[in-house]
């Protein structure tokens, strides 16, 4: 950009004077902000406009004359009054004058709406920050669910269906198990929420003799969107259930608050 023209240009003083459109001002804003020349220059024209407020205002200054005071005092007696023409108004004083409010007012109004706009720029520039953060949480969300996609449609992944049990016949699960990496993916999306210091968890079971053992717990379950964990599980697994436990887990399952059971598919 060339500053120079820039500022010869002549818009720097309408800037100044307020008379730009909303979309020209934020330009001359922007182009302050990144030129240093360009922001003296618009501090050079206000501290001359301020200083011709001061300069216009008219100097009345009325002075007696010696024949007054001469009268006064006796010095004269019958002074012959002499009619003088009456001198005409100086307009251009006035003028000035009224110039120099309406530019003073001028002035106040562009650094009231420089103040405002300057304000408005900052809204817009953290809500620029919020929507670039939601959009990179976005990104980051849509990767971490087209990797969850890919681990789902391996083709070592064995799924087991897991069914609603007497405590809560509605609910529902599904385990997906990859026996090459030992890790299994809980759908828990067809359980209901725990109530206040309960946590559900999950378990890996031996049938003869039926043997549990804890795989770990769907934590945050409430604030996790998708309803979907992940667990290691390298234990030989013949079925899997998950109950209803107190906050942090058991040791053993209780059977009683059992919510799903499923059996491992032979293969």
């Amino acid at each position: 950009m060339e500053v120079d023209k820039y500022i010869a240009s002549g818009i720097l003083e309408l800037y100044v004077a307020g008379t730009l459109t909303e979309e020209q001002n934020v330009e001359v804003f922007q182009y302050a902000r990144e030129y240093p020349e360009i922001r003296e220059e618009i501090l050079a024209i206000e501290a001359s406009i301020l200083e011709l407020t001061k300069s216009v205002a008219p100097k009345m200054a009325k002075r007696k004359g010696f024949d007054d005071v001469k009268v006064r005092i006796g010095e004269r007696k019958d002074a012959k009054v002499v009619q003088f023409p009456k001198e005409k108004s100086n307009w251009s004083t006035y003028t000035g004058w009224a110039a120099a409010i309406l530019l003073g007012v001028g002035v106040a109004w562009f650094y009231n709406e420089n103040t405002q706009l300057k304000s408005n720029i900052n809204v817009v520039e953290q809500q620029k920050q919020i929507l670039e953060q939601q959009i990179f949480e976005a990104r980051g969300s849509l990767a971490s669910s087209n990797e969850l996609l890919d681990n789902l449609r391996d083709k070592d992944i064995t799924l087991t269906p897991l069914g609603g049990q007497e405590v809560s016949p509605t609910s529902y699960a599904k385990v997906y198990w990859n026996k090459k990496e030992d890790k299994v993916y809980i759908d828990a999306q067809g359980l209901p929420e725990p109530p206040d210091g309960m946590v559900y968890q999950v378990w890996s079971l031996k049938l003869d003799p039926l043997t549990p053992t804890s795989m770990g717990l769907l934590k945050d379950f409430i604030e996790d969107e998708n309803k979907i964990f992940t667990l290691d599980n390298p234990n030989e697994t013949e079925a899997f259930g998950i109950t209803l436990e107190p906050a942090g887990g058991s040791e053993s399952p209780n059977l009683e608050q059992l919510y799903t059971l499923g059996a491992v598919a032979s293969s």
